[in-house]
């Protein structure tokens, strides 16, 4: 299953291009929120928590899910341990 990640930074964005980007491609189940990378982001930890097998988990833009290359890496080490893509 194709499952989507969106994040916005402030209150007064929206996650609508993002949203309309993730649908185009196929992705049916999205989690997204709003606030800051910085910090806690309950939605990405949800999805993360989620993941199955066989699961691919597809975003906008890498920057989305991630502000450093040490947070890439430990989402792709989640990724790798749940056997997905």
């Amino acid at each position: 299953m194709l499952i989507g990640y969106a994040r916005v930074s402030t209150a007064e964005q929206e996650a609508d291009l993002q949203l309309r980007a993730l649908r185009r491609y196929g992705v049916r189940r999205v989690f997204w929120e709003k606030g800051s990378g910085v910090g806690p982001r309950p939605e990405l930890q949800r999805l993360l928590e989620s993941l199955r097998a066989g699961d691919t988990l597809v975003v906008w833009k890498l920057d989305r899910i991630a502000r450093s290359m040490q947070e890439v890496l430990r989402v792709m080490d989640v990724l790798k341990q749940r056997d997905c893509g």
